[in-house]
């Protein structure tokens, strides 16, 4: 018996593991084959291997089961769950496109073999429906985010965001943990579906409020959302460029996809209700208290921003607020809606870090430091111009759609609009974002330099990547059935 689950398990695990090979072929080449070869060599040849390992990934998740599971729900595979790991490859891989041109250290098969490890964790933590796992797999993509945080030894920020990043991430394992082990010793399992059974029973239990709260805060600081969100501005200013569009992007998918799962199969007896006159204690009101909290003070404090890395963390937080609205939703159709919306902004944010990244050669990082980049690089403006327009929610670009529905799974929640206030809130402070993003774009179009400065030099590489990022946003935006069919029901 013990041999056919292995089997079994060696088959569900194919994609995971291909993954996983591929980032130890690039530590065994970078320390042996390429170890006296040039920077951009080595960046290269990692890069080749790595994005071979996610391209073969893909192909044995398109090849795989779409339903299959293993005993007490350590892995449970559903065609969402292969869409979801799917677009977590294909960030992976334009990651590892924007590397391509790193310069801020010299241990590059230790970088990529990060990206890719983190890669994995993620895969494995949205594939679970057991306590344990998504611990073990939460804290595994954690780790691997606090060093690619902290890898650019030159940097003092780099250091500091790091420790900032791992000392508020420790404190809400913690908190996460503690809450998880009350959910266990009141249902007597670590398996979401059979918490739920255990927990039916009418009323509420004082120790499983608690422990709504605790679950709550621990992954409020891995979202960032507001109250929880200290780590997130410094984290990303000081992280290397591309070590903060990958927390901006991936982590952020199966953060919040993992979030949904753990209070909505686990906890359904638990959810409450949030609407205006329509209250009652469970999980919904507090998520309905942070998701408020993160849109006001995420998009409030991001108008007063000179940093664009900084505007951009500020922006993740306000935007984790209407992530949040999905969950509150507790639907299939929520469901959906916040997997396309996290998908379609994990791809703008990428993009736009990508964009950081590429500037960052001439030292800019202020938004006065943009004029006259459309004379220098129209091209790169034009694809800043997509990104940031996306991310304020401005039709036909997929940012728009995934506000849409989002907000209409949040009305469609609670009986007679009881989530009205919340998702004209929400609407209100997309009006505030649209004007820092704007503050932005003005100074990338229409502002002239002080002097005249010569064309910006972007890699080719780079250069497709973001193209490809941006012909996905406006695609999405034109197409969105072509990702909302793969997502289920709506």
């Amino acid at each position: 018996m013990s041999i056919v689950r292995y089997s079994e398990l060696l088959r569900l695990t194919w994609p995971e593991i291909a993954v996983t090979v591929a980032a130890l072929l690039l530590l065994a080449f970078d320390l042996t084959v390429l170890r006296r070869s040039t920077l951009k060599v080595r960046l290269r040849a990692g890069m080749a291997v790595a994005c071979a390992g996610c391209l073969a990934a893909m192909f044995l998740l398109n090849h795989a089961a779409q339903q299959a599971s293993l005993p007490d729900s350590m892995l449970v595979i559903t065609p969402l769950t292969h869409v979801v790991q799917i677009a977590l490859l294909a960030l992976a891989i334009f990651t590892l496109l924007l590397s391509a041109s790193t310069r801020f250290t010299g241990h590059v098969g230790e970088y990529l073999a990060l990206i890719l490890f983190a890669t994995v964790a993620m895969m494995f933590l949205v594939a679970t429906e057991n306590l344990l796992l998504i611990f073990v797999a939460l804290e595994f993509l954690s780790v691997s985010l606090y060093i690619l945080t902290g890898f650019d030894k030159q940097s003092r920020q780099s250091a500091e965001a790091a420790l900032k990043y791992f000392l508020f991430g420790g404190m809400s394992a913690g908190f996460l943990l503690f809450g998880m082990s009350l959910v266990y010793g009141l249902s007597g399992s670590i398996e979401l579906p059979r918490i739920a059974a255990a927990l039916s029973g009418p009323g509420l239990d004082p120790l499983l409020v608690v422990a709504i709260v605790m679950v709550a805060i621990g992954f409020g600081f891995k979202v960032a959302a507001a109250p929880f969100h200290l780590w997130a501005p410094d984290a990303y200013q000081g992280a290397p460029t591309v070590s903060a569009g990958f927390i901006a992007s991936s982590s952020k998918v199966a953060s919040f996809f993992i979030f949904a799962q753990v209070v909505v199969l686990a906890l359904p007896a638990a959810e409450g209700r949030g609407g205006f006159r329509n209250y009652s204690p469970g999980w919904v009101p507090v998520l309905v208290i942070v998701a408020a909290l993160s849109m006001v003070l995420g998009n409030l404090a991001a108008i007063a921003q000179t940093s664009l890395r900084r505007l951009l963390a500020y922006s993740a937080i306000g935007h984790a607020g209407y992530m949040l609205l999905g969950i509150i939703a507790h639907s299939p159709r929520g469901l959906s809606a916040l997997i396309y919306y996290v998908i379609t902004y994990a791809l703008a944010a990428l993009g736009a870090f990508g964009v950081l990244g590429t500037l960052e050669s001439e030292g800019i990082d202020h938004i006065q430091d943009l004029a006259g980049l459309y004379r220098r690089a129209p091209g790169l403006a034009v694809c800043l111009l997509i990104f940031l327009l996306s991310l304020a929610g401005i039709p036909p670009l997929a940012g728009f759609f995934g506000k849409f529905y989002i907000f209409s799974a949040a009305l469609a929640a609670e009986p007679h609009l009881g989530l009205l206030w919340l998702v004209l809130l929400a609407v209100a402070m997309s009006a505030v974002s649209l004007y820092y993003y704007l503050r932005v774009l003005k100074a990338a179009w229409v502002a002239d330099a002080a002097q005249e400065r010569p064309a910006l030099r972007i890699a080719p590489i780079t250069r497709v990547t973001l193209w490809l990022l941006a012909g996905l946003v406006v695609l999405l935006g034109c197409m969105p059935s072509v990702l909302l069919n793969l997502l289920g029901p709506w």
